[in-house]
This record gives structure tokens, C-alpha cells and sequence, in this order.
């Protein structure tokens, strides 16, 4: 039973200023739920001696069985703080605190980083740990910097310190310069995180003076200007022992420790202060034995000592595990126990497995829940002072300035949270940060009760009476028994019996909120309003529902507890949210000036993708209902119906794949489902290669990529050259596609008359802010983009000319109008409108739909004009950008120039000389333009030598030197390519990255383990695409290639490989040879 009950629990809510929120965060298979077991074990949650073995917050089956966290969840730890305060010279008094810890562990593999950032939204401090062993991995940076974005304030915990000492087998000064390299390393990422922030604030700051300029002024070499970077004191963010937020532990032996405790252990016995010790006891201070003082590295004048950290610190601890694990001396391990005064059970000492020996020492000397719990009150802050940090920066997360200068709150619901106001008349604001799932039968209201003593001794002696009562009556023959209100006696025996049996078994899972309490009080019944991510203040009546409190649960792990309320700055679950909030959104009491807290940006988005249909086809609404419950349940799923009618899931990675399936089957649908092969996305190019730039049409020499497409019914010609955009243009494009999507939508939304921010707010939710830190404006978009095309014409080539003013002449992106490919108008006597340019003014020279676009068009008097079909030429860029003539995936980096429609007079009057009613066939020709334009897109791409561009995954794996060369040719085996390899310091790991084919790393994970024997394990994280520089219909031409392959080509053309495999996925033809070259035919000697 826990050391304190959920009453107490609710009770020490109500104190903001001995609350800490807090989260584990590191890597996978650094320590945390085995950290987290030994503070469980604290509160009586579980056995001390099981800690580190039950890994009690692992509550899922699928984490019990492959050892990792795969859901972020939460425990209340109470933990009582006693301290010694001198009233008097002889009577030194005590006071005691009570404390109330809510404890959230993260997962650390990186298929579930979105659930470490809902982790995080949601608390004040975090603990990181690392693994002294493996060092900085590649999710510690990515937790570190989930931490400074989410201001979360970070302990770090280097964990795993046996192993130093067992495994490697260091003496205590190599471990201590090895912790102080990956110290460093860590320190080095805190500061590039601070100097990023730095310069994007003083770039804001430098575009912000412009514009108040109003004009840019021309570069003068005469004139004197201000470089100069404002200083900031960044002291703060950097980790150091002797501040105290850095821990020593290894918790599978359940030890850990501060160099604070070692200091007021040796302060009496140096004669130091202990603040003074505290300082000297990590870094290069020497203690100089024979004068008694401490002395730096310089005065050491050639003799011998040891750095105070391994002198006092960590000698101590080698000498332990020394006597009880490396060689096992039992007089010295009873001298050590007796020098230490502390107890160790006689069957302790005997005990044949030394992990027993180290914890009961351990435990008593440097407990490391004490030490954790002490680390966590001292360092990390309540929440009311960390709100004021952390709220500015979460409602207004575009706004940059110092941490110390704290913004100052501009109404009463800011105030309120600011200050954590836990008042009646404060305003009630919570976020909640996912939505998890929980079977019904485990909820606390469908618990069965459990009886006390007394109520079962009650119980028993009212069925003994009754029972006497009826036996007695029996006997006496006196008809049938009666009780004193007249109701039968034999009936009310038998409802205190069916009392006994259970009711009907409940199925079913309810969806629970995950959330955090900012202001006010939030109470059972009570009325609320639900603000969905795309809420804005500007438009009240958008995104909101209102809602009653059905349930508040105090979150114990896997097990549930009633409140009645719960008050500003606690961690809390929310019942009766299903329906209005999908995956995050903000609750408030009410909707004046209360913003959006909503909106968890995805570190890795979800690239994997898989149709799913039911084994039994009748069963499709309970897969469709099943999918519902999963997306919201799972904060990084997405869910989506193609236009095919196929039910796509697209998941993170395999094992976050796996994990959903297995939810679908087991809980949600409970169904058995049929998964495809997964779905991998690749894109479509073109390049030149060796291709001349000409070629020959009908005995004429054309410009390659240039199509003349008639359109059916030969009133009209296109005119397309088509060219390679080009390398860093297409870049660019990308990266800043979240910046053009808001450009359209404010177009969009000038050109239907709404309000000028109206739509851009719509999508503001959609814009990821992974891919750039914030949304450019359409004139920085301008300017940037030329200046790229000002770059490429400048490297020169044979397209350079197809550059000059070519931002003026966009006429379109595409596809789906934000993509990296262009339209470009080059039709004589047809001007458009720039498309950067996103005024509402309409051009007095067009009439009706054009005139928000095009400025001015050539008197024509034909009955066709170039703006009757415009738009379908539009129409066909964006339908032949969106699916490629390869293997009908969305292509990149092409630029399509439009460079004339001819309309052919002679075709509009007909064989009898009577003009023909173009007009009246107006919707035909139309439909005709947009095949013309696919077609002629199609022609001009396939002119030149195509690509396909591969969906990447950057893999980052640790291995020992033995594993190595497996480690090479599983990545070999899969077309991966190494990029670094770098021996670790001090260790006898290598850190090897490498570049993987998505399509090539399903079941990489589980070769890789098996191939090293379980040594080596990859971390796979989305790098975008990479052209595999490889044309898909190249055959073997040359009499070099013919001699080298043969006529059938025996080499695989890979690229062929990857486009036939997508092409038959999606039933398109695919060319296949069954018998190839049978000009060979073998026949059976006959005997």
C-alpha cells in the first residue's frame, strides 16, 4: 500500500509552493524507468528491493516484454523533507515539509518523441539522464532541446556508474576525466541552443529596426556600423556538480549522490566550510595533505595528487565495489561497513550474490531516492515560478527576450497565470497535452469497493442474525417470516448474498485526458469551455465547444483515483472530454482574452505508412471506430481516407507501427486486421545528365524539353519548355513550404473577401514550426527567392537565361500549390499579376474572375481567348505535379515555362465556311486544354533524364569494434551509405552514422540485433529525400555496356526496381518480360 493515501494526496495539492512537476527524459535504455522504480519505492509503491525489476510505470504489455517505454505516464510521490534549524545554541529545532512530487516518465526511443514533448508541455523540471558508458546519443540532444524549447528546467543525472567501474574497468581518475568530457559535450549543446536563440533574437531585432526605417539603405564602406551582439548571461544554463544540478548514480544498484553530500561529510574533518568544499570538489583542485588547503594545478610543482573528486569521492565507492564485486574480501567490506556506521544484516554479508551486498550498503550510505528527491526539491522550481517563465513563452511563443525580464501580464487572466492563482474567483485555465486510453473495467467508478474491517464484521453479524432469525421461525412452523418493515426476511438474506456477485463485466475503453492546471480550480460538474488548436481570440465562435466535468483522476501509474477538485499547478486526468478534443486543446471558465496553449510540434513526422482492411469485411465500422479511438488516444498517429476509400494509418516508425496495430487488434477494434506492406513516399525529378541540350523532331533541330501539344480538337496549341530547377532553388522551396501555404491562403482569402487573417489562421495549426522557426512574409519570400536565382544564374550553365526576372513571371506552385515545383508565364500579351504581390486591388483592364490576377491582356478578336482556359492549364500543372508520369508520386524541382497558346483561326470555321459556335463548346475545349496540358508537362519531363528521389532515414548506431564489420554489411546489404564514424573517447564504442533508404528499413532494426547479438541497436530518425542518381529506363546502348552487362542487362537497375514495385502497388502497367531471350533450348540426353 502506498505511504499516503489519495485524501492526503489532495490535501497537498492545495500547497503550490511544495509542488514539483517534473518529467524523466534521455535516450532509450539510459535508466529512467528503473530511476523512477527506486523513487516508487519510496511511497511503498512497490518493494525496494523490486525496484529496478518491476518497472512499474511500464504498465503496457508490449513495454514489459521488449524492456522500453513506449506512453509517457505519471505518478504522485508524497516525500517529507525534515531539516534542522538552530533556534537556540543548545536546542536545535525541527521543521518538517511535506512535499508533493508528480513524476512523469518519458519514453526515450525516437518512434515516440511527440509523446517526450506532451511530456514535457506539462511540466516545470526534468531530469536527464545519460548513460556514462555511451554518452551523448542522439535522442539526449533532442530531450535537451525539447527541455529549452518547453523551458523545463533540467537536472542531469549521469547514470549507470557501475558500469564504469564493472565493465570498463576505469580507475577512479579515468572515469573522472571521462564523466568531465561528456560534461562538456553536454554544456556544448546547451550553449548552441542558447546562441541560436541568441541570433534569431537579435535577427528579429535587426529586420524589426528596418522596417521602421521604411527603407533599405545602400551598403557604405565610409559609414561606421554597430556589429555588436547584445550580451546575455548565459551562467545559468550550463550544468556543473558544484551547483548542484548534477547527479552521480547508478540505479540498478540503487545508489546516487551530490557532491554537496560528500561536503558536509568532509567539511568537519578538513576544517572547511562546506560551501567553500562544495566548490573545490569537482574540477582541478588538488588538497595538498601537508599544509591543509587546496591548491590549483599550476602549484602542484611536479608532485603526484590526485583531483579532490577522485580523492574523496569516487575512491570511496571504487574501494565498495572493489571488496564486494571485483575481488570479494569480506574483512574489508566489514572494515568498510564499520567506517561508514552503518548496519548490514549478518545474512547480508554472507549473501552469495554481491548485488545483494551493494544494495544494502548503498542504500544506507547513499540512498539514492533521498538524494534524487532532494535534487528535485532544490533545484527544480515550484510551479508558481516557473509559470512565470514558462507561460510568456508558451502563449506567446513568437515573442523573444531574456529570461530575467519576465513579461509582464496585460489582464486578469494572464495575472492569473503568472502568479498559479489557486483562488475560487480566479480564472480556471488548463492544458491538456494528449488524450490516453483506459479500459473501462479499470476505472476507479467500476472498481468494486473494498471493505474495511469493521464494515465486514457488521456485515457478517447482520447475516448471522437474519439467518438465526429465519432458522428459528422455520422451526417454529409459523407461516412465512416477516421483517419489522413488512418486507420478506428470506428476501433481504438473498440481496445481502447477490450483493456478493460481481455485475455484468463492463467492456470498452474511455479516453482520458492528460493534462496540467494553470489558474484557478477545476471541480466535478463544473462547465467549461474546450479550445481546440486553431482556436483564435479574434474569432470567438471558432473551434470552441463547451463541456461539463464528468470525472477528475489523480494519476497513480496505471491505476486511477477519484478527486472532487483539483487546484492551480498540479498534473492531473480528465473524463468526458471524448468527442471535443482530439489530441491536445486548452480548457478555460471562460473565453475572455484566454489564448490558445494547444499545438505540440512533431519532432519526427510520421513517414510510414499502411493500409488497413478487416480480415472479415462485415466488421469495417468496428475498424472505422477503431481508428477514431486510436488517433485520439495516440498523439503522433495520423488517419486518413485516400481517395481510393483505403483506411491509412501513417505511424513514426516500425515499432510505433507495431504498436498501433496491436492496439487496434487487442483494444480499440478488436478485430483481426489485415495490414499492407507499408506505403513508402518517394518523389519525382529530372536532370540533365549527359544529354544535349537539342534534339531532333521530324528532321529539325528543337530545344530539349520543349512541347507543341494541339489540343483535340484543334483550336488551340500549347507551348511548354520544360527544365530542371535548379539544386538550391528547390531547396529552398522546401524548406519554406509552410511560408508560401500562408501566402496562398491570405491570397485566398483577399480574393473570397474574408478578413485579411481570417484563413491564415485556419491553417496556422498546420504550418509545422519544425521546418523553419517562423512563417516569412511574401515580400522576404520575394526577395529571398531571387536572390537564390541570382545565385544559380550566376554558377551559369545552359539554363542560366531561363533565370532573368523569372520571380515575376511565378504564375503557380505546385503541387497542391506549395510545392517545389513552378509555373512560369511567358506568354506574349498576357500579364499576371506577381505572385508575391498580395494586395486586394483588381485590375480595372479585366473584367470577372481574372481580375484579381491577371493585369492586362492583348486585344484579341478571336472567339478564343487565353483567359477562357487560363485556369485549366493551371488545373493540369497542378494534377501532372501531384502524380508524375514515373510512378504517379508527387514530383520536385521542375520548372515548367508556358511560352505561348496559339489559337488557330482557319480550325473555328467549319468545312462549309460557317463559323463555328466556340463559345457553345466552350466546357469541352476546356477539358481538352487540361489533358493538352498534362500531356504536354508529361512530354517535356520525360525529355530529360528522370529520377526518383528516395524518402532517407538518418541512422545513428552504437557498436563495439568486434560487431563493427556486421554493423557495415547489414547497412552495406541495405543501400545505406556511412557517413561518419567516431571512436567514443575513453570507450571501446564506435558512434557510426549512416543514411538508409526508408523503403529498405523495414526489419533493419530486428537484422541488426540479431546480427550483433543484441550489441548493437540503430536509432532511425526522418532526413528528408535524397536522389538516387540512377535513370529508371536506361538499357545498356555502348559496346563497353553491352560487353560489361550483356543485352539483358544483369546488373538490377534499382531505380527500374523501386518504380515497378510502386507502379503495381497502384495497379498501374508495368512492363515485364516472362521468357527472356529462349533461344537456348535444353533437351534430356536420353539413356
Amino acid at each position: 500500500m502506498p505511504a499516503i493515501s489519495p485524501a492526503q494526496i489532495a490535501l497537498l495539492q492545495r500547497n503550490t509552493k511544495n509542488i514539483r512537476n517534473i518529467c524523466i527524459l534521455a535516450h532509450v535504455d539510459h535508466g529512467k524507468t528503473t530511476l523512477s522504480d527506486s523513487l516508487l519505492a519510496t511511497n511503498g509503491i512497490i518493494s525496494s528491493k523490486m525496484a529496478g525489476k518491476v518497472r512499474y510505470l511500464d504498465s503496457r504489455e508490449d513495454e514489459q516484454e521488449r524492456g522500453i517505454t513506449m506512453e509517457s505516464s505519471a505518478i504522485s510521490l508524497y516525500f517529507k523533507l525534515v531539516k534542522s534549524v538552530d533556534a537556540a545554541k543548545d536546542q536545535p529545532k525541527t521543521v518538517e515539509s511535506e512535499y508533493l512530487i508528480n513524476l512523469i516518465d518519458s519514453p526515450g526511443h525516437v518512434d515516440f518523441s511527440s509523446e517526450v514533448s506532451t511530456a514535457s508541455r506539462l511540466c516545470d523540471g526534468g531530469l536527464v539522464l545519460i548513460d556514462v558508458v555511451e554518452g551523448v546519443c542522439t535522442q539526449t540532444i533532442s530531450v535537451l532541446r525539447q527541455a529549452w524549447i518547453d523551458k523545463v528546467r533540467p537536472v542531469l543525472v549521469f547514470n549507470k556508474m557501475d558500469r564504469l567501474i564493472v565493465e570498463l574497468q576505469m580507475t577512479p581518475h579515468e572515469a573522472y576525466i571521462h564523466i568531465n568530457k561528456i560534461l562538456e559535450q553536454v554544456n556544448a549543446v546547451m550553449a548552441t541552443f542558447f546562441t541560436g536563440d541568441l541570433m534569431e533574437s537579435e535577427a528579429r531585432k535587426m529586420t524589426d529596426e528596418n522596417k521602421s526605417a521604411n527603407e533599405e539603405e545602400e551598403f557604405d564602406a565610409n559609414k561606421i556600423y554597430d556589429w555588436s551582439v547584445e550580451e546575455r548571461d548565459d551562467s545559468d544554463i550550463y550544468f556543473d556538480p558544484a551547483k548542484g544540478n548534477v547527479i552521480f548514480s547508478s540505479a540498478a544498484d540503487g545508489w546516487a549522490f551530490r557532491v554537496q553530500q560528500f561536503a558536509s561529510l568532509y567539511a568537519k574533518k578538513l576544517g572547511f566550510k562546506e560551501q567553500v568544499l562544495q566548490k573545490c570538489l569537482w574540477g582541478e583542485y588538488y588538497f595538498d595533505p601537508k599544509a591543509k588547503r587546496v591548491i590549483l594545478p599550476k602549484h602542484l610543482k611536479g608532485r603526484n595528487l590526485k583531483p579532490m573528486f577522485v580523492q574523496f569521492v569516487l575512491e570511496n565507492i571504487w574501494a565498495v565495489y572493489g571488496s564486494v564485486v571485483i575481488e570479494p574480501d569480506r574483512e574489508r567490506v566489514e572494515k568498510i561497513v564499520g567506517a561508514l556506521k552503518i548496519k548490514v544484516l549478518p545474512r547480508d554479508l554472507r549473501s552469495r550474490d554481491p548485488n545483494i551486498l551493494l544494495s544494502a550498503i548503498f542504500s544506507q550510505w547513499l540512498p539514492l531516492s533521498t538524494c534524487v528527491l532532494l535534487a528535485i526539491i532544490g533545484q527544480l522550481p515550484p510551479p508558481k515560478d516557473a509559470q512565470r517563465v514558462r507561460l510568456p513563452k508558451m502563449l506567446y511563443p513568437n515573442i523573444h527576450r531574456k529570461d530575467s525580464e519576465a513579461l509582464e501580464p496585460t489582464n486578469e487572466v494572464e495575472k492569473a497565470l503568472y502568479s498559479c492563482d489557486i483562488s475560487e474567483n480566479a480564472p480556471m485555465v488548463a492544458y491538456v497535452s494528449k488524450m490516453f486510453a483506459v479500459p473501462v473495467e479499470f476505472l476507479p467508478e467500476h472498481r468494486r469497493k473494498q471493505m474495511t474491517a469493521e464494515e465486514m464484521r457488521e456485515r457478517g453479524q447482520k447475516q448471522r442474525e437474519l439467518r438465526a432469525a429465519r432458522a428459528s421461525l422455520d422451526q417454529s412452523g409459523e407461516g412465512i417470516p416477516l421483517n419489522a418493515d413488512g418486507s420478506l426476511l428470506s428476501e433481504q438474506i438473498e440481496e445481502l448474498e447477490e450483493e456478493e456477485v460481481p455485475a455484468e463485466e463492463l467492456k470498452g475503453e474511455s479516453l482520458i485526458g492528460f493534462a496540467r492546471i494553470y489558474s484557478g480550480t477545476i471541480r466535478v460538474g463544473q462547465k467549461l469551455y474546450v479550445l481546440g488548436p486553431k482556436y483564435d481570440p479574434r474569432h470567438p465562435k471558432k473551434h470552441i465547444s463547451e463541456i461539463t466535468v464528468k470525472s477528475l483522476y489523480l494519476i497513480m501509474g496505471r491505476d486511477l483515483e477519484l478527486l472532487d477538485e483539483v487546484c492551480a499547478g498540479n498534473v492531473f486526468g480528465i473524463g468526458g472530454l471524448e468527442g471535443h478534443i482530439l489530441k491536445n486543446g486548452t480548457l478555460a471558465s471562460t473565453t475572455e482574452n484566454v489564448r490558445n496553449m494547444a499545438g505540440v510540434e512533431m519532432q519526427s513526422s510520421p513517414i510510414v505508412r499502411v493500409a488497413l482492411e478487416p480480415e472479415d469485411p462485415t466488421e469495417m465500422d468496428k475498424l472505422v471506430e477503431g481508428l477514431r479511438l486510436l488517433n485520439q488516444a495516440d498523439p503522433c498517429v495520423e488517419v486518413m481516407v485516400q481517395e481510393t476509400g483505403e483506411h491509412v494509418i501513417l505511424t513514426a516508425g516500425e515499432l510505433h507501427l507495431e504498436r498501433c496495430l496491436r492496439d487496434l487488434k487487442e483494444r480499440f477494434a478488436k478485430i483481426e486486421i489485415h495490414a499492407s506492406e507499408p506505403i513508402v513516399p518517394f518523389r519525382e525529378s529530372i536532370v540533365r545528365a549527359d544529354l544535349p541540350m537539342n534534339k531532333e523532331k521530324d528532321g529539325v533541330s528543337v530545344p530539349r524539353g520543349l512541347s507543341e501539344i494541339k489540343i483535340n480538337s484543334k483550336f488551340l496549341t500549347l507551348k511548354v519548355q520544360t527544365v530542371p530547377l535548379p539544386t538550391n532553388v528547390t531547396e529552398f522551396l522546401t524548406k519554406h513550404a509552410a511560408s508560401i501555404k500562408s501566402v496562398v491562403e491570405e491570397k485566398l482569402a483577399k480574393k473570397s473577401n474574408k478578413t485579411e487573417d481570417e484563413e491564415a489562421v485556419e491553417n496556422a495549426g498546420n504550418a509545422s514550426h519544425g521546418d523553419i522557426n517562423r512563417l516569412l512574409s511574401a515580400e522576404e519570400l520575394e526577395r529571398l527567392l531571387k536572390e537564390e536565382f541570382a545565385k544559380a544564374k550566376k554558377e551559369g550553365g545552359p539554363f542560366a537565361h531561363y533565370w532573368d526576372d523569372v520571380v515575376d513571371h511565378i504564375w503557380a506552385f505546385g503541387p497542391r500549390r506549395i510545392g517545389s515545383n513552378l509555373l512560369i508565364n511567358r506568354i506574349p500579351g498576357y500579364v499576371r499579376k506577381p505572385f508575391f504581390q498580395v494586395d486586394s486591388k483588381k485590375s480595372t483592364e479585366v473584367a470577372g474572375d481574372h481580375a484579381d490576377e491577371v493585369l492586362k491582356v492583348e486585344e484579341d478578336t478571336s472567339a478564343l481567348s487565353i483567359l477562357d482556359v487560363d485556369f485549366h492549364i493551371h488545373t493540369g500543372f497542378q494534377l501532372t505535379t501531384l502524380t508524375g508520369p514515373l510512378c504517379a508520386e508527387p514530383m520536385t524541382g521542375v520548372c515548367y515555362i508556358v511560352q505561348g497558346v496559339e489559337v488557330h483561326p482557319e480550325e473555328l470555321v467549319s468545312s462549309n465556311g460557317e463559323t463555328v459556335d466556340v463559345r457553345s463548346k466552350l466546357h469541352i475545349i476546356q477539358g481538352q486544354v487540361i489533358s493538352a496540358a498534362k500531356e504536354a508537362y508529361k512530354q517535356g519531363f520525360l525529355d530529360w533524364s528522370p529520377r526518383l528521389l528516395l524518402a532517407m532515414y538518418s541512422c545513428d548506431i552504437q557498436a563495439n569494434a568486434e560487431v563493427l564489420g556486421r554493423v557495415y554489411g547489414v547497412i552495406a546489404k541495405r543501400k545505406g551509405k556511412i557517413i561518419s564514424e567516431d571512436l567514443k573517447d575513453g570507450t571501446s564504442f564506435w558512434q557510426i552514422n549512416s543514411l538508409l533508404p526508408v523503403i529498405e528499413s523495414f526489419g533493419f532494426s530486428d537484422e541488426i540485433r540479431k546480427r550483433t547479438s543484441g550489441a548493437a541497436s540503430p536509432q532511425l530518425v526522418f532526413n528528408g529525400f535524397e536522389m538516387l542518381d540512377e535513370d529508371p529506363f536506361w538499357v545498356p546502348t555502348t559496346e563497353e555496356e553491352l560487353e560489361d552487362l550483356g543485352e539483358k542487362a544483369d546488373k538490377e537497375n534499382l531505380a527500374k526496381k523501386y518504380m515497378d514495385t510502386v507502379r503495381k502497388r497502384k495497379g498501374m502497367f508495368v512492363q515485364k518480360k516472362l521468357v527472356e531471350h529462349a533461344e537456348k533450348q535444353s533437351t534430356l540426353k536420353k539413356n
